[in-house]
Parts: structure tokens; sequence; C-alpha cells
């Protein structure tokens, strides 16, 4: 059977995050200059208090807000509603989360404290990983699983 990998297995742990004090210019020019889509905004304790995202940017601008009176905080406009992950979680239930929802990336805790970032692009690749390490991979491969045509296409000398 293959094992079953964990959020902790392919989660990155060093990733961007923005205080909810910083300065809406500086957390702009933060996301550009990492070229991240959002960034967790988190205390002095690494305790989740809320996201940033170019969503809420765009909404800003959208808004015809984009003139931020001086002082205007990402408090005042990051994302409040957090969905976060264990480290422990498997990957299936990850996915699963990214299907049924908007974004792009979660934020990892334990024990309520931040401690990584899990994104639809991590669980991507362990599932490779998972695919390479299932021993079905070799017998759905196997030409006696493939049709005539299939096999005339890639040039299976054994039909």
């Amino acid at each position: 059977m293959t094992r079953v990998m964990t959020v902790r297995e392919l989660m990155k742990d060093k990733v961007v995050t923005l205080k909810p004090d910083m300065d809406m210019e500086e957390a702009i020019n933060t996301l550009l200059k990492h070229k991240v889509s959002g960034a967790t905004v988190v205390d002095e304790q690494n305790n989740i208090v809320g996201v940033f995202s170019e969503k809420d940017c765009l909404r800003i601008f959208a808004n015809g807000a984009f003139n931020m009176s001086p002082g205007s905080r990402v408090a005042d406009y990051m994302s409040r509603d957090i969905v976060t992950v264990d480290a422990d979680v498997d990957v299936f239930t990850v996915a699963e989360i990214f299907l049924k929802n908007p974004f792009r990336r979660l934020p990892v805790v334990e024990n309520g404290v931040m401690i990584g970032q899990i994104s639809r692009r991590d669980v991507l690749a362990g599932s490779r990983l998972i695919w390479e390490e299932s021993p079905v991979k070799k017998e759905w491969t196997d030409s006696k699983y493939l049709t005539d045509e299939i096999k005339a296409a890639i040039g299976d000398k054994n039909p």
C-alpha cells in the first residue's frame, strides 16, 4: 500500500508573513517583492489574525480606495475569515479543502501557532511523489493494460 503523506512533509516552513499594523504600501511591496499572491498576517506570538492577498488589494483598488489615507494598515483590509490546517493532516484532506474553496494556500498550525504554509502546488508535488512510490503504477503502465490502438500509437512491439 502507498504511504499517505502529511502536510508536515510538504509544507514550507519559511514563508512571507505580514503584521497587522504594517503600512499598506509596505505590505503591497512585500507581496510584489516576494512574488507571492498573498501572505498570512500574524501577531507577535505568531498567532494568525488574518490573510492579506492580491484579491484584497484589487478590492481596495476597485472600490476607489487606492488613495488610502496615510496610516492605512493591513488590519484595515485583511480577510479575517481564516481556514487553517493542522500539520499532521493527510494531503488528501488538504486537496479536498482546495477543491471546495478558492484559496491557493493554507496556513499550517500546530497547537494554534503558525508553523508554515501549504499551497496547491505543494499538494500537486506530493501527488506526484505518491504516484511515483505507488506499487500500482507499474501495473497501469504495463502494456497488458493498453488497448491495441494505444500500443500502435506508442510503437509497442508486443501487441
